[in-house]
């Protein structure tokens, strides 16, 4: 047992210094993000290396049932954003579905998402692709966020459209991602991970004119 205990804590300290030597795809951006913020009228943070797991199982299947039963439900359609609290699944198509988790959940930190979710599909049609590399998380929140984002976004923004607890792939600034309303006032935005610091700058850019404190 005492071998045990210290091999879990041997690689769960391994797995925080793996962590730890990460660089986050807008890292660079950050005392940017910071200078650039204005508490109460519109921030802007990256959230790194949250768990994402792309998912493709067909509705209704034995399969979908499975996997749904370890995320806390499947959307139904386009928009739509289910799970358990800790873990919310975004609707990307009628077979194709976004996880996304907390940073602990990855199994690299010893989290069983992932392995529970292949375990779910098992020999079925379907996919489950760990994808938390593929994209990172902005953050943008306050009474002038919605304000922001319609400057390059497509969609319809307004809260009579565009519900807190719903998700779209969508481009901002040309650039596809996925936005999901996470609140009144809140977003969080993916970008591909090679897009990250282009999109990012470009909300910077966006926000000057509600974030500067000289302006009323």
């Amino acid at each position: 047992m005492a071998e045990t205990a210290a091999s879990a804590t041997s690689a769960k300290t391994n797995a925080e210094k793996n962590l730890a030597a990460r660089v986050s795809p807008a890292r660079q951006l950050a005392e940017d993000f910071a200078a650039g913020s204005l508490a109460g009228t519109v921030e802007i943070s990256e959230v790194p290396f949250l768990t994402m797991v792309g998912l493709r199982a067909l509705a209704g299947s034995a399969a979908a049932e499975r996997l749904a039963g370890v995320t806390g439900g499947l959307p139904a359609g386009s928009g739509a954003v289910a799970g358990n609290g800790d873990v919310s699944v975004l609707w990307l198509g009628p077979a194709e579905f976004l996880v996304v988790a907390p940073t602990e959940a990855h199994e690299s930190l010893g989290g069983d998402l992932i392995p529970a979710l292949r375990d779910a599909l098992g020999g079925d049609a379907g996919q489950v692709v760990d994808l938390s590399a593929n994209r990172t998380t902005f953050e943008l929140t306050g009474p002038r966020a919605r304000a922001v984002l319609e400057k390059g976004c497509s969609l319809d923004l307004h809260p009579r459209v565009f519900k807190a607890g719903t998700a779209f792939s969508t481009e901002i600034a040309n650039i596809p991602a996925i936005l999901w309303k996470t609140g009144d006032e809140s977003f969080r935005i993916f970008p591909r991970a090679s897009f990250a610091e282009f999109l990012g700058r470009w909300l910077l850019d966006a926000m000057r004119e509600y974030a500067s404190p000289e302006v009323p």
